[in-house]
C-alpha cells in the first residue's frame, strides 16, 4: 500500500505543469500569455480601486444628505472649497449656489441647467476606467483563442517537416497552445463578474445622483420663493 502511495506521488510530481506549458508554447504564444498576465494585473487593480472609490464617494454622499436635512437652508450648509473633495453631492451643492448667486430673481432655470450639467460632468466620473475594463473583459478570450489557433497551426506545421510523427511530438505543442486559451479564461472570468458589479454599482449611484439633483432643485425652488 505504501509503495502504490508513493509511486502515485512520485507520478504526480512527474507531471507536466503550467511552467512546462508555457515553455512549449511558440513565441507568439509566450507574449499572448505575458500580456495576459499584465492585463490581468490592470483588471484586478481597476476592479478593487474603482469598488473602493464607489465605496467612499457613496459614503460622503450619505453624511452630506443627512447634514443638508438638518440645515436650516442651502445656502446655511458650509463646504469648504474644493467642494468636490466632499463628494458628488458637494459639487452639485455648490454648483447650484453658484448658478442662484449668478442668475437673476427666482431664476430656477438657471439653477436646474447647472444641475443637468453637474450630473452628466459626475456621471463622467462615476463611469471612469469601466471602458477600459469591459475592453478587458471582451478582448480577452479573442487573444487566448488567437494564441491557441497559432499554437496548434505551428505544431501541425512542424510535424509536416519531421519525417515521422507522433502523437508525443505533437502533444507538447497543442499543450502549450491551450495554455493561452486558459490564460485568457482566468482574466475574463474575474473581469466579467467584477465588471458586472461594478456597473450596476455605477448605475444606482447615477440614479441616486439624478434623484439628489431633482430634490436640491425643489428645495431651492421652495426657499427662493419663500425669500
Amino acid at each position: 500500500m505504501d509503495s502504490f502511495l508513493l509511486t502515485t506521488w512520485l507520478a504526480q510530481t512527474d507531471s507536466p505543469g503550467v511552467f512546462t506549458y508555457f515553455s512549449n508554447s511558440n513565441f507568439a504564444g509566450k507574449i499572448i500569455v505575458l500580456a495576459l498576465i499584465v492585463f490581468s494585473l490592470f483588471a484586478w487593480t481597476i476592479m478593487i480601486g474603482k469598488y473602493v472609490d464607489l465605496k467612499r464617494l457613496r459614503s460622503l454622499n450619505a453624511s452630506l444628505e443627512g447634514k443638508l436635512r438638518q440645515a436650516d437652508c442651502i445656502s446655511a450648509l458650509h463646504i469648504p472649497s474644493p467642494a468636490s473633495r466632499y463628494g458628488p453631492y458637494a459639487s452639485l451643492i455648490e454648483d447650484a449656489l453658484q448658478a442662484c448667486k449668478n442668475s437673476p430673481k427666482n431664476g430656477i432655470h438657471h439653477v436646474e441647467n447647472a444641475l443637468q450639467r453637474g450630473v452628466a460632468r459626475l456621471t463622467v466620473g462615476y463611469e471612469s476606467k469601466m471602458v477600459f475594463l469591459a475592453s478587458i473583459v471582451t478582448g480577452a478570450p479573442f487573444m487566448g483563442l488567437l494564441g491557441t489557433v497559432w499554437g496548434v497551426m505551428d505544431a501541425f506545421g512542424s510535424m509536416g517537416l519531421q519525417s515521422t510523427s507522433t502523437l508525443q511530438n505533437l502533444a507538447p505543442g497543442v499543450s502549450g497552445a491551450l495554455l493561452t486559451t486558459v490564460a485568457a479564461l482566468l482574466v475574463a472570468i474575474p473581469s466579467v463578474f467584477g465588471y458586472n458589479l461594478l456597473l450596476t454599482r455605477t448605475k444606482l449611484m447615477v440614479t441616486e445622483l439624478e434623484n439628489f439633483a431633482s430634490r436640491l432643485a425643489d428645495r431651492i425652488e421652495l426657499e427662493l420663493q419663500e425669500d
